[in-house]
C-alpha cells in the first residue's frame, strides 16, 4: 500500500508518499495548482502501483484552497481522505515536543496519520449538496454583511431622526427604508407635502400605513431634535440603497435553495418550524448522513456535544459547550430549536420541562438542538417523516 500525504495552499501543494514498509518514495514533489501540476502528481503515483486501490492520498481540509484537487483526485478513482486541521495539530503535538512546522513536514506527517489512523475515506457528496452548501454559505456571508449595514443605519437615523424609531416597529423595514430613501432627514421629513408622504408610506407598506400615521410623522419631525447634515443624508441614503441591494440578494437566493430542497424531498421539512433556509443549512452541512455511526458523531460534528474534564477524583459538573466543527450547522440548529420549540408541542414541552429545572434559556435550547440533531439523524436515516407521536 502507498500513502500519499499532500500539504495544500494557494499556488502550490507539497506532496510526500511512503510505502507500507516505510520506505520513502517521494520525499518532497512540489506542484502547481493549475492542470500541468495535477498532472504531474497523476503521472507520479500510477508510476509506483498501476492499481489505485492501492493508494491512499491524505490532505488537509483547508476551506476551499483543497476543493480543486480533491475533485481531480476523486474524478482519477484515488481513495482520498480528508482529514480536520485539528486532527493533524494534535497528531504532531503527540510526536513531538518541538515547535516545528513546515509544508513538508505537514504532508509527511499526514501520509503516516494514514498509516496509523482509523481514518474514513472521504465520500463526494451529491450535486444537490454541493450547490446547497454554496449558496446557504453565500447566504450566510451576506445575512452577515446586510446586519453590519443595518446597524450602521440605526446609527445614522439617531443623528438625523432619533425620534422615528420609537413610532415604528423597526428602522430597516420596507416602508421605513422607502420613506428615509426619498427623504433622508427629519428636516424634509417635516417639509414634506402630507399627501405625497402618505402616499410614500402606503405604497411602501402594502396599504398598512395611511394618512394618520404620515400625520404622526410629521409632527414628530417637526419637533425633531435631529441635525441637518447634507452629508449625513447622503450616507443614509447610499446605506439604505445597499441594505435594499443585499436583501434582493438574499431573496433571489432563497429561491433557489427552496428550489433545490423541493426536488430533493428531504423529510426535515417535514419537522414543524424548520423553514426552507434552515432546512438547506443542516442538510448542505451534513452533507452525506451516511458518514455518522450515530447520533452523538453527528452531534460533535456540530459542535454541540458537551465538554468532560476529570482529573484524580475530580469530576467537573459544569460542562461548556465544545463549539468545534460546522458553526454554520451550529447556528442553522440553534436557530431551529427554537422555531420548533414554537410549531411542535413535543419539543416545547420538553424545552419547558428544562427550564422547570432551572436551567438558563440559551442553555435549554442546547439541549432542544441535542434532541433535534437525534430527530434529524434517524429521519435521514430512514427517509420517513416526522410524527411527533415517535419522539421520545
Amino acid at each position: 500500500m502507498i500513502y500519499v500525504g499532500i500539504d495544500v495552499a494557494k499556488d502550490k501543494h507539497d506532496c510526500f508518499a511512503m510505502n507500507s514498509d516505510g520506505e520513502i518514495l517521494i520525499e518532497k514533489l512540489t506542484i502547481t495548482n493549475n492542470s500541468d501540476g495535477f498532472e504531474t502528481l497523476y503521472n507520479s503515483l500510477i508510476s509506483f502501483s498501476t492499481s489505485l486501490d492501492n493508494i491512499k492520498v491524505g490532505l488537509e481540509a483547508t476551506g476551499h484552497y483543497s476543493d480543486n484537487i480533491l475533485n481531480f483526485l476523486n474524478k482519477n478513482g484515488f481513495n482520498t481522505y480528508l482529514i480536520n486541521p485539528l486532527q493533524t495539530n494534535l497528531y504532531v503535538k503527540g510526536q513531538s515536543l518541538r515547535k516545528t512546522k513546515t509544508d513538508k513536514l505537514d504532508a509527511h506527517i499526514i501520509a503516516t496519520m494514514l498509516i496509523s489512523d482509523n481514518l474514513k475515506p472521504y465520500i463526494p457528496v451529491s450535486y444537490h449538496i454541493t450547490e446547497l452548501k454554496s449558496l446557504t454559505r453565500h447566504r450566510f456571508r451576506l445575512v452577515k454583511e446586510n446586519s453590519k449595514f443595518k446597524t450602521s443605519l440605526v446609527r445614522l437615523v439617531d443623528i438625523v431622526f432619533p425620534e422615528f424609531p420609537k413610532i415604528v416597529s423597526s428602522v430597516a423595514q420596507k416602508s421605513s427604508l422607502a420613506l428615509l430613501y426619498e427623504l433622508p432627514n427629519a428636516k424634509k421629513i417635516a417639509e414634506c407635502n402630507l399627501t405625497h408622504l402618505t402616499h410614500l408610506l402606503s405604497d411602501s407598506s402594502y396599504k398598512h400605513f395611511g394618512k394618520d400615521k404620515a400625520i404622526e410623522i410629521r409632527e414628530l419631525a417637526r419637533k425633531s431634535i435631529g441635525l441637518n447634515s447634507d452629508s449625513i443624508s447622503f450616507e443614509l441614503k447610499q446605506t439604505i440603497s445597499i441594505i435594499q441591494f443585499l436583501q434582493n440578494q438574499i431573496d433571489e437566493l432563497d429561491k433557489r435553495i427552496k428550489e433545490i430542497l423541493l426536488e430533493m424531498d428531504t423529510p426535515i421539512l417535514s419537522i414543524p418550524g424548520i423553514s426552507f433556509k434552515l432546512a438547506g443549512t443542516i442538510i448542505a452541512e451534513i452533507g452525506d448522513i451516511s458518514r455518522f455511526d450515530s447520533p452523538a458523531k453527528l452531534l460533535a460534528f456540530a459542535g454541540l456535544d458537551p465538554s468532560i474534564y476529570q482529573s484524580g477524583k475530580f469530576f467537573s459538573t459544569h460542562s461548556v459547550m465544545v463549539k468545534r466543527g460546522s458553526k454554520y450547522l451550529r447556528f442553522a440548529l440553534i436557530n431551529a430549536a427554537r422555531m420548533v420549540c414554537m410549531n411542535d408541542a413535543t419539543f416545547n414541552n420538553f424545552k419547558d420541562k428544562k427550564l422547570s429545572e432551572g436551567k438558563h434559556y440559551r442553555v435549554t435550547l442546547g439541549h432542544v438542538a441535542k434532541k433535534l440533531v437525534r430527530v434529524i439523524f434517524y429521519l435521514l436515516k430512514t427517509n420517513n417523516k416526522y410524527e411527533a407521536s415517535k419522539v421520545a
